[in-house]
């Protein structure tokens, strides 16, 4: 079989079956790039009154206990602390995908809203789907994605190195 037809045969199989993967990723992929510039994806960033952080770790979950959306009665409902100390203010990302934007220094709540990034993202790398999925499905979706950039590469090139191979003949044979 000629390479060209390999190539061809690789191409088309191989864009059959990473296509709903590829989709997945490529849509979400971008979503996120404008995550910054949609307060419906990810929640812009509040500032706080001083570039001083003065809350407690009980502050904070008490504080964020207080709203009620996030659905928060312990720190097992928390998932993470982001500390922004020169915009003066602490997330507070909780497991319900509520986002808590508390003033570092005062524990004012500066804004409350939920949080779309971190389940998108989970879509775009797979594992919304399982860790198992995440690995055996959209890492060789990824491996094959490469290896038809490659055969795509060859089949834009392939008909301008047969041009010039057939010029090049041409001048050899006059």
């Amino acid at each position: 079989m000629k390479l060209s037809r390999l190539n061809r045969l690789i191409h088309r199989w191989g864009s059959v079956v990473i296509a709903a993967p590829a989709l997945v990723v490529l849509v979400t992929g971008v979503i996120l790039q404008l995550k910054k510039e949609s307060a419906w994806i990810q929640p812009p960033t509040a500032k706080g009154s001083t570039k001083t952080l003065t809350l407690s770790f009980d502050e904070i979950l008490a504080a964020t206990s207080a709203v009620e959306q996030a659905g928060v009665s312990s720190w097992d409902d928390i998932d993470r602390l982001d500390v922004r100390p020169g915009k003066g203010m602490v997330k507070v990302r909780c497991n319900s995908r509520w986002e808590v934007q508390l003033d570092a220094a005062t524990g004012d709540v500066l804004q409350v809203a939920y949080r779309r990034s971190d389940f998108i993202e989970s879509l775009h790398d797979g594992s919304f789907f399982s860790d198992a999925a995440k690995l055996w499905v959209f890492l060789p979706c990824a491996i094959i994605f490469v290896v038809l950039w490659f055969t795509g590469m060859y089949l834009f090139a392939q008909p301008y190195l047969a041009k010039r191979k057939k010029r090049k003949a041409k001048a050899v044979g006059v």
